[in-house]
């Protein structure tokens, strides 16, 4: 079994298809870990005045089963298979025909894809099978920043130690470099974050910002973070172009930038090196 996935095109099918499923449980992990983190909050706050904390329905990333929020139908196994079940469901719940956002097979769609693409990059390796865990993680932080412009310690947090767990054994980088750049990676934005505010009053971007950076300076070590931060504020500059032009987006209106780091770490995870030694002469 092993030397079957050794080969690149299956353990490449095999990953996709993985893929697929994570990205319906990433779907779960988008809905509800926001409304989880509120609910924690409002039950500490209630508790900080001495008060009864307010009473909700059990809620947690396996419990209860997915449901239509409109008509509370319960998601069968087979109204809820990857991609499949939302096309022949026409995009609509069995139960009362309310619409069904398009994301959800998107998500799932675009975790398959990127898991196929991860594991026939990398092959079946060490690497490879991290790249699926870093993967996962950056498509649910993308998504929840966009949803509430949060990114969950939750995710950032243990994203930052895994990335030096591995890097413990040199799988992405060594393990100096990988300190050095969860390191750097936060006290960067730190201070940008801080110079921002002294100069206008304002704040630029949040604490989960420079988590993010962490975890991925802990995965992809220091030399990567140049890299990163230009892609990510390339990219971070012409959306926002975009949507202001396109969209009349104002100005003051927040822009979540967890999703440039996002991408912009994915990037790195895949082509890094050689970018990195083109545009910035660094020896990797």
């Amino acid at each position: 079994m092993i030397a079957q996935f050794a080969d690149p095109a299956i353990f490449a099918l095999a990953s996709g298809l993985l893929g697929l499923m994570i990205g319906s449980f990433l779907n779960v992990v988008i809905h509800r870990l926001p409304i989880m983190m509120e609910r924690d909050w409002a039950a500490q706050c209630a508790d900080l005045r001495g008060e009864t904390p307010p009473t909700c329905e059990p809620l947690s990333l396996a419990r209860p089963r997915s449901r239509c929020p409109q008509c509370g139908h319960s998601i069968t196994v087979l109204e809820n298979i990857p991609v499949i079940s939302w096309l022949l469901l026409r995009g609509r719940c069995k139960g009362c025909a309310a619409p069904i956002s398009l994301r959800y097979p998107l998500i799932e769609a675009l975790t398959g894809l990127l898991f196929a693409f991860a594991a026939w990059h990398f092959g079946f390796t060490a690497a490879g099978m991290g790249a699926l865990i870093l993967i996962a993680a950056l498509i649910a932080l993308t998504a929840i920043d966009f949803d509430t412009q949060l990114l969950p310690d939750d995710i950032t947090l243990p994203l930052l130690w895994v990335g030096l767990a591995l890097n413990a054994f040199s799988i992405y980088t060594d393990l100096k470099s990988a300190v050095i750049g969860a390191m750097a990676g936060y006290l960067s934005l730190w201070s940008v974050y801080w110079l921002f505010k002294l100069t206008t009053g304002k704040e630029g971007m949040g604490y989960g910002d420079f988590k993010l950076l962490a975890a991925l300076g802990a995965w992809l070590g220091w030399q990567m973070l140049p890299l990163t931060i230009l892609l990510s504020s390339l990219v971070g500059a012409v959306v926002g172009i975009a949507l202001m032009v396109f969209t009349r987006h104002g100005r003051n209106v927040p822009i979540p930038f967890g999703p440039y780091l996002a991408v912009a770490g994915g990037i790195a995870l895949i082509w890094g090196a050689p970018l990195t030694r083109a545009y910035l002469g660094v020896k990797l």
